[in-house]
Order: C-alpha cells, then sequence, then structure tokens
C-alpha cells in the first residue's frame, strides 16, 4: 500500500507543477528539446538523407 500511496503523491507533485508553471514557459522548454531521431541516432539520419539526395540529383542530372 505504501508504494501506491507514494506514487500517487508523486504523480499529483507532478501534475500541480506542471499546472502552475506558465504556459509560455511551457511552450519554450518543449522547443527547447532536440528531435528524436537524432537524440537516440545521433547524425547517421541527417547523413543518410544527404546521400539519398545526391543521389536522387545525380540520377536525375544523368537521364
Amino acid at each position: 500500500m505504501a508504494k501506491s500511496d507514494e506514487l500517487v503523491t508523486y504523480i499529483t507533485q507532478r501534475i500541480v507543477r506542471y499546472m502552475e508553471t506558465p504556459r509560455d514557459v511551457r511552450r519554450s522548454q518543449k522547443q527547447a528539446r532536440e528531435p528524436w531521431v537524432s537524440k537516440w541516432f545521433g547524425m547517421l539520419p541527417l547523413a543518410l538523407k544527404m546521400w539519398m539526395k545526391s543521389t536522387r540529383r545525380e540520377r536525375r542530372e544523368r537521364h
């Protein structure tokens, strides 16, 4: 029972903290996050995207 009480108090504290922060602050915190793709995979997705673009461009120029 004690763990469920701790969980309820933790969730309640998080909700109250969320509700007390101004909307502008919450939005700025959300915008400051980095995309999950770069967080999980680093620069690999960007490198693949750039490589695919260059190969497509080369194919178009050949034909």
